[in-house]
């Protein structure tokens, strides 16, 4: 008998756990470990955010999902790794803290035999001087927690301007090297369709500020696609898109320091400015957990497992930018010294930069980390799951499924404005989503036809669509296994 344990319930990590169970028999046992008791579909927190959607739309209880479909679930956070046991358990294992009420703080050891890294990232709101959701008039959807109380400060700002007052909106990035432009870019145009619907747009000064170089690189360093019968920038795309909305941009922005309805930030000429708002919602930069690993005999082994994030198969040697190559990136997200171990999703640590790494004339690092939410969170997921489960049927160590983000695309459908009749969604289709510059040399390292971008009606009934399609999945009802990652 097997036993996998799966840290983290989020998409990589219920992905993973889905088909495992599915695939395995009885004989081997499914564990979930996540600090939270309840899934959520975080796409959908944009619509929270705005009031369009209730937590509990897109949310569900694990405990009793899991037990119905004999997985193993634990409410309790990672501690510190063991991937050799210790002088009193001979097996590998993870300490974890428990965070239910009925046995909150107690330290346990989980033992596996096979182990999925499901973390994901660390909303690392303290890395930037007064970022704190709901404090200082700034605001987060990046969680269910977050989002309905963003929401609630928006409302009471409407109403507000419903009565007379002017206000400034400031939506973006909050950090130097903060990603997931993509969430603040779908609030942003949200934020502003709402407005436009509650007929106060006219009151509004709305901007966007951003580490990107240029609008549309999304920590991807843009892409050059296809939008109808014409080939563009995605920097045009957005320019557009901004421009058609009234949207005002700061970019090459490293946001430092939040005061109550300031934001202080330093930009790649060196110069340190101060924007002003009445409501801000900037997404944190993503970090590590901050993992300790210890061998068998309690030696510091961290750096084996851990760069940041954990370590895969990727090329991690140090060289400069214009040297990496697409071939740097993971394939199995397997931990080169513990073979046993795996990290899908953003719980792997990448290779390097996606986006060019641009430094302000005072040396600080403005750029956007690299993406690795979303879609390519459940491929991944989905394919260390098929490795586990070809290793365990088949007796010996089987890696055949194999995924590089070199080689992945990715769709991404970016809600810009909720409405069944007067909604809009920016649909970008990138393939794919690390550029590979040797293989399209002349198309910005992506193939066109499969980086592609559309703005319209259809694109938000797709985007719905898709919330009760992945919620549909998420639930593990009837042939859910034939839906896609």
């Amino acid at each position: 008998m097997a036993k996998i344990l799966v840290l983290g319930a989020g998409i990589s990590g219920h992905v993973a756990a889905s088909h495992l169970r599915r695939k395995l028999s009885k004989d081997h046992q499914v564990v979930v470990v996540s600090p939270n008791s309840n899934y959520q579909w975080i796409p959908s927190n944009i619509w929270v955010g705005i009031g369009r959607m209730k937590s509990k739309e897109i949310l569900f209880p694990l405990t009793p999902l899991y037990k119905r479909k004999g997985i193993d679930f634990l409410q309790a956070k990672a501690v510190a790794f063991y991937p050799e046991g210790d002088e009193g358990q001979q097996l590998p294992y993870v300490l974890v803290e428990h965070m239910s009420a009925e046995s909150k703080g107690k330290k346990e050891k989980v033992t596996y035999d096979y182990l999925i890294n499901a973390t994901g990232p660390k909303l690392n709101f303290e890395a930037t001087e007064g970022l704190l959701p709901g404090k200082n008039k700034t605001h987060s959807v990046c969680t269910y927690t977050h989002a309905e109380p963003t929401w609630k400060a928006l409302d009471q700002l409407i109403q507000e301007m419903k009565q007379g007052k002017n206000a400034k909106i400031l939506i973006g990035t909050g950090h130097a090297k903060a990603t997931c432009q993509g969430a603040a870019f779908e609030y942003i145009l949200n934020v502003e369709q709402e407005l436009r619907r509650h007929k106060v747009r006219d009151r509004a000064d709305i901007t966007w500020i951003s580490n990107e170089y240029h609008l549309g690189d999304f920590g991807m360093d843009g892409m050059l696609l296809s939008y109808g019968s014409n080939i563009m920038k995605s920097k045009e795309m957005v320019e557009m898109v901004f421009e058609d909305r009234g949207i005002n941009w700061i970019l090459g922005a490293g946001v430092n320091k939040i005061e109550d309805g300031k934001a202080h930030y330093e930009n790649l000429e060196g110069e340190h400015k101060t924007e002003t708002f009445d409501f801000a919602m900037l997404i944190p930069v993503f970090s590590g957990h901050g993992f300790k690993a210890f061998d068998k005999n309690n030696n510091d082994i961290t750096d084996k497992l851990f760069k940041g994030f954990m370590i895969v198969d990727a090329n991690y040697t140090s060289k400069p930018y214009k040297e990496w190559t697409a071939q740097d990136w993971p394939e199995t997200y397997q931990n080169p010294t513990y073979k046993n171990i795996f990290a899908p999703g953003i719980a792997f640590a990448p290779p390097h930069s996606i986006s060019k790494p641009r430094k302000s004339k005072n040396g600080t690092e403005i750029f956007p980390s690299p993406p690795r939410t979303g879609m390519p969170s459940g491929i991944t997921a989905k394919l260390v799951a098929d490795n586990i489960i070809d290793t365990i049927k088949k007796g010996k160590d089987s890696q055949d499924h194999k995924g590089s983000m070199a080689n992945m695309g990715a769709a991404c459908i970016a809600s810009a404005g909720y409405g069944t009749f007067s909604g809009s969604g920016i649909s970008i289709t990138t393939y794919p989503i690390v550029p590979d510059y040797k293989k399209y040399p002349d198309t910005h390292g992506r193939k066109l036809g499969k980086t592609f971008g559309e703005i319209g009606l259809a694109g938000h009934w797709l985007k719905l669509t898709l919330h009760y399609v992945f919620m549909y999945k998420a639930k593990m009802k009837p042939f859910w296994w034939l839906l896609p990652e």
